[in-house]
């Protein structure tokens, strides 16, 4: 397997999104995963359940189980808005996966997943290894640099190690970065 980078320009996130606009569930899947740092595993096996309450209202956080402990994963206003609109548009019930297949009852592939991601991003002009994970290095990577700490970071990832997580996210410890420190009281 080879190693894939994170999206680190912004501009590169947009154009990317803009490919995937023909596809309301591959949008939402691209902007879930940047957005959330959920495994590709995870990120298929999603279902309606998963994001919606039993009011059919869409849920602040989800919840992964990972080693017998549910981890919450924070939706954000842009996941909400695609999700919003993507189940606005399906007639998904409470038990079908979010990321459905077309041909079957099932989710859609690893490999389904990798292809639309990296179809998507060489449309864009996007030059790099690209891949599903991708969208998980791509959230470490902005969330890091918007003031996360890395020891957070890590443990969303389940890493052993901060120079594993700097590694993972695409990181060099010895590039100098300016932090604001803005409370905005």
């Amino acid at each position: 397997m080879e190693c894939v980078s994170p999206l680190k320009s912004i501009k590169e996130i947009h154009a990317i999104k803009h490919e995937l606009k023909h596809s309301q569930r591959d949008l939402l899947f691209f902007v879930l995963g940047i957005n959330t740092g959920l495994r590709i595993s995870d990120l298929l096996f999603l279902t309606v359940n998963d994001v919606c309450d039993s009011n059919e209202q869409i849920k602040e956080f989800i919840y992964i189980t990972e080693s017998n402990i549910n981890k919450p994963f924070y939706l954000n206003h842009n996941v909400r808005k695609e999700l919003k609109k993507y189940l606005s548009m399906q007639n998904l019930s409470s038990n079908d996966f979010l990321f459905k297949s077309k041909k079957k009852n099932q989710p859609i592939s690893r490999q389904q997943a990798y292809r639309i991601i990296n179809q998507a991003a060489r449309n864009a002009g996007v030059t790099g290894k690209i891949g599903t994970h991708t969208l998980r290095k791509t959230f470490g990577y902005h969330a890091y640099r918007k003031g996360i700490a890395i020891s957070i970071l890590m443990k969303i990832f389940n890493h052993h190690s901060t120079s594993e997580t700097f590694s993972y996210i695409g990181i060099d410890k010895k590039e100098e970065q300016l932090i604001k420190v803005d409370v905005n009281l």
